[in-house]
């Protein structure tokens, strides 16, 4: 059997290189055009070489982004133990059912199952492309404890699905569109049981004063009128070239979300009572910073003070990011 040789294949926007290394390992290198930004364009995957194919089939140049998201333990599975262990302790979760509501190619759900084995997990994602991901993920590493469904329609969950003591809605909430997320919303947490969590993690806060999730650092414009801020958008991020539609920029994240929206939801279709993190962790300020980088330190201490100074002075929790968890009455 001769040895496998390096691969480059075609993608809008550029081409990604397949170099096989010793241990069935893949280095994966992604290059763009120029002009054209990339999130992460270097990997070495143990992924097979099928599964690589089928995610730059569909992810393209995002292809080592897709990847890292599960291999890298400093991303998903470093927000997931951060976010939702703060909460409550592994041993809570133990023999629970668990629904990964939008979970794209399956990640998170594989993540889930590794940082909690014993748990039942079920995705659910609309986009078939992305479930093929998630299931082949799945059938890599022989979880039989995990399984994807696809949603009939955008505003619909599977038949079937049964009720669930944990819902996580991580890195959902800000791509959904504002009729949406009082559509969705409601959907998932009535499939809570008495007493269940929704995990609501990862989304940006709507009024940052620097929008970093969706247009790569423009200050301001979370405080400027719609209109406006997609002419911005327009003209000077460097993430979009100039013909970008103010839905597209809604769906990408631009607009974040805050508390008071998520529970103002809630709210009418029972009691929701947010939590606040165990107290060893401090409070929702203190579990942002905890799950931060070192870098940048001194600058993300300073907003750390600041966010503290907010609190005592208004009684308000402000973060940079919403790390929620939210039980159902």
């Amino acid at each position: 059997m001769s040895a496998p040789t390096a691969i480059e294949l075609q993608s809008e926007g550029g081409i990604v290189g397949l170099e096989p290394l010793s241990g069935d390992r893949w280095r994966i290198s992604v290059r763009p055009k120029p002009g054209l930004q990339v999130r992460a364009n270097r990997w070495v995957s143990h992924y097979p070489l099928g599964l690589i194919q089928e995610i730059q089939a569909t992810k393209g140049l995002y292809v080592c982004d897709e990847i890292m998201r599960e291999e890298d333990p400093r991303y998903v599975e470093h927000y997931l133990r951060h976010e939702m262990l703060s909460y409550l302790p592994p041993e809570a979760f133990r023999g629970k059912r668990i629904l990964d509501f939008g979970c794209g190619s399956g990640a998170s759900s594989v993540v889930l199952s590794r940082i909690l084995p014993e748990c039942e997990i079920v995705g659910v994602e609309l986009a078939e492309r992305l479930l093929r991901i998630a299931q082949l993920r799945a059938q890599h590493f022989g979880l039989e404890r995990v399984r994807f469904l696809r949603s009939p329609s955008g505003d619909a969950l599977p038949e079937g699905l049964g009720e669930f003591d944990f819902v996580l809605f991580s890195a959902v909430f800000e791509h959904l569109l504002p009729l949406e997320r009082r559509a969705l919303l409601p959907l998932v947490w009535n499939r809570l049981r008495p007493g269940g969590i929704l995990f609501l993690n990862q989304t940006p806060y709507r009024y940052s004063p620097v929008e970093v999730h969706t247009t790569g650092g423009m200050p301001l414009i979370n405080y400027l009128p719609d209109g406006m801020t997609l002419k911005i958008v327009r003209r000077f991020s460097r993430v979009y070239a100039g013909r970008v539609t103010w839905e597209q920029l809604l769906r990408d994240g631009i607009r974040g979300g805050t508390v008071s929206e998520i529970l103002a939801i809630l709210r009418q279709h029972g009691r929701p009572v947010l939590l606040e993190p165990r107290p060893e962790v401090g409070d929702r300020i203190d579990l942002w910073f905890g799950g931060l980088s070192a870098r940048h330190g001194g600058l993300k201490r300073a907003i750390r003070t600041g966010l503290k100074l907010l609190q005592l002075t208004s009684g308000k929790v402000i973060t940079p990011s919403l790390a929620l968890a939210i039980r159902r009455e």
